[in-house]
């Protein structure tokens, strides 16, 4: 059975995006990167929400032949370019996937089960990043094994709030520890039933 990881970066606050949905002002450093082009290396599939999606795919793309880019962020986007994705959006058109087209449109009734059967399918972790809302709601749904959350050494004072509107989930620690060369403290948790 593959596993459906959350991996997201918060402010020593809580706050999953800043003001007006600004992401870029979360504390982020090199550590951020690193962690998560192993994690796309060890993943099979991304899993994301409309509004992810859409940022990953207006970004990511080009970055892979930009050579004033530090190489962990070409092998990002090359790994993002290439792996398969499956975006949870009742408004998304397989026209508006361009230049990505291997990306699954799932409409949000039917996400549990199709979420549920990817995790049954053959194949390599399911990774998740951003996806404020879909994420909470898989979580609430018993179909996320592990939340990798980075937290960064920055106060926002305002933002969404990483759990805005969860229903209430018990977990468990599996790791805690410092992103060597960062910043960032790296925490695992799985839901505590699992």
């Amino acid at each position: 059975m593959r596993k459906l990881i959350v991996i997201n970066i918060i402010s020593l606050d809580g706050y999953f995006e800043g003001p007006g949905n600004d992401v870029m002002a979360l504390p982020i450093d090199e550590g951020f990167s690193e962690y998560n082009v192993e994690r796309l290396r060890a993943a099979g599939t991304l899993l994301l929400g409309r509004a992810s999606y859409e940022g990953f795919r207006s970004y990511w793309p080009p970055i892979a032949d930009d050579a004033s880019e530090p190489p962990v962020e070409r092998e990002i986007s090359r790994l993002n370019n290439a792996i398969d994705k499956v975006v949870v959006s009742d408004t998304l058109t397989p026209e508006e996937t361009a230049p990505w087209h291997d990306t699954e449109i799932v409409k949000r009734a039917d996400a549990h089960a199709r979420v549920a059967a990817l995790k049954e399918s053959p194949g390599k972790d399911i990774v998740m990043f951003g996806s404020h809302t879909l994420w909470n709601d898989l979580l609430a749904a018993g179909l996320v094994d592990e939340l990798h959350t980075m937290i960064g050494a920055g106060v926002l004072g305002a933002g969404t709030p990483m759990f805005e509107g969860a229903a209430p989930v018990r977990l468990r620690l599996l790791e805690a520890r410092a992103l060597p060369g960062s910043e960032l403290v790296l925490i695992r948790h799985a839901p505590a039933a699992a």
